[in-house]
């Protein structure tokens, strides 16, 4: 999952980097920091299912799912 992670930060960092709100070595920092990979990690295993629950109770609330 580690290197899914890092992708995902180097495509949220680059706006921050093309605004010039971080420096290129900040956005290196951040991609290669495993403490950064792991709470990244970890807030999607707990947003994933909270999304995905959302979605299904959506579904069902406005009769999309049959």
């Amino acid at each position: 999952m580690a290197p899914i992670i890092r992708i995902l930060l180097r495509y949220v960092t680059l706006p921050l980097l093309a605004l010039g709100w971080i420096l290129p070595e900040e956005q290196q920092a951040l991609i290669a920091d495993p403490e950064i990979v792991a709470w990244v990690s970890t807030g999607l295993g707990i947003i994933a299912p909270l999304v995905a629950e959302g979605w299904y109770w959506a579904a069902r609330s406005f009769g999309w799912a049959k």
